[in-house]
């Protein structure tokens, strides 16, 4: 760890106190979008996009991830098997300040944390006049490009609108598997409707690499390693396979796809986080320093992983005080500084 990096961890630790936590999680249901756009109308199986005034403004599904039925969200707004129901949630300010944000909750590409990655994010955004796209993504289901399709769908939807809406500088804001998402899409954006302006990543897998990655977040993205390695394959179809696993892997391992033209970084997590290593984010930091893109990095002692926006009264803040204020601080400077 680098001495720029040990300074900023030193730095939180001086600015703590006693960390304090609110009260137990509640099924408060947090503010409620001003208005929800379905990606695909027609579902999967149509090669048809977002279609307004006759005008195609976003592509197909790509491919489908198999998943069909009602979606479920046994609580807190977690919502899993994500198909037909891919959809762009979104939030405006009564005084927009020109800023715009796609959020990417996390949830291991397993199900999406539309509350406290999702909703709770745009509650707090709003208040400061920025407009947001919360993306309900389709999960991957080994079906490694369908989220980053659905996100650079919605760059694609709201840049078609970003005139009406007084939008001049759009971001994009991932939390965990989410941050994984949002660094995919500041890294392998296609065109300047694609390409965030600025990228957010809140306690975010970046490597898929054994030792660094979270697993679930792994095998359902790409599949299990051992999904490549069926003892019934010939020498060929195993060589085959084992190479496209590795592509696979380097592919998706972000550290390695930062470019000069990746988009200005915010990162944030926590030190004592047991679930995403914190070497990720250091290790995607130390490629945007390496590749001269703006970044910071801020680490916390404590808070571990998951703490999104979850605040009174939607439920317990596990990043807690003094540190929670920081965060927000840091944060709403970053956001300033990017502002178009």
């Amino acid at each position: 760890m680098n001495k720029m990096i040990l300074m900023a961890v030193s730095l939180c630790l001086a600015i703590a106190g006693t960390v304090s936590f609110a009260a137990s999680p509640k099924k408060t249901e947090p503010v409620k979008p001003s208005k929800t756009i379905l990606l695909y109308p027609k579902g999967q199986d149509a090669d048809e996009g977002i279609i307004e005034n006759g005008v195609r403004l976003t592509s197909g599904p790509l491919a489908d991830n198999g998943l069909r039925g009602e979606e479920t969200s046994p609580g807190y707004g977690d919502t899993y098997n994500v198909g037909n129901g891919a959809c762009l949630d979104l939030y405006f300010p009564k005084k927009p300040n020109g800023q715009m944000v796609v959020v990417c909750p996390g949830g291991g590409y397993f199900m999406v944390s539309m509350w406290n990655e999702g909703s709770c994010v745009a509650d707090w955004l709003v208040e400061k006049g920025i407009t947001v796209c919360v993306v309900k993504y389709r999960l991957p289901q080994g079906n490694w490009d369908i989220p980053l399709h659905d996100v650079q769908n919605a760059f694609r939807y709201c840049r078609a609108h970003a005139k009406e809406w007084g939008i001049s500088s759009m971001g994009i804001m991932g939390f965990s598997a989410g941050g994984h998402l949002a660094a995919t899409a500041s890294v392998y954006f296609t065109d300047k409707e694609t390409r965030p302006d600025f990228s957010i990543l809140l306690y975010p897998v970046i490597s898929i690499e054994e030792g660094l990655t979270h697993q679930g977040t792994h095998d359902n993205l790409i599949g299990r390693k051992e999904s490549y390695m069926d003892k019934g394959l010939t020498v060929l179809e195993f060589e085959e396979n084992v190479k496209k696993y590795d592509e696979l892997v380097k592919r998706y391992s972000l550290q390695y796809q930062v470019k000069e033209d990746t988009p200005k970084t915010f990162l944030a997590l926590s030190e004592n986080d047991n679930t995403v290593p914190p070497e990720n984010s250091i290790l995607y930091y130390e490629a945007l320093r390496a590749k001269k893109v703006p970044a910071e990095l801020h680490i916390y002692p404590s808070g571990g992983h998951g703490w999104g926006f979850r605040r009174e009264p939607y439920g317990r803040d596990t990043l807690g005080e003094p540190y929670r204020s920081v965060f927000f601080t840091e944060l709403l400077s970053f956001l300033e500084s990017v502002r178009g």
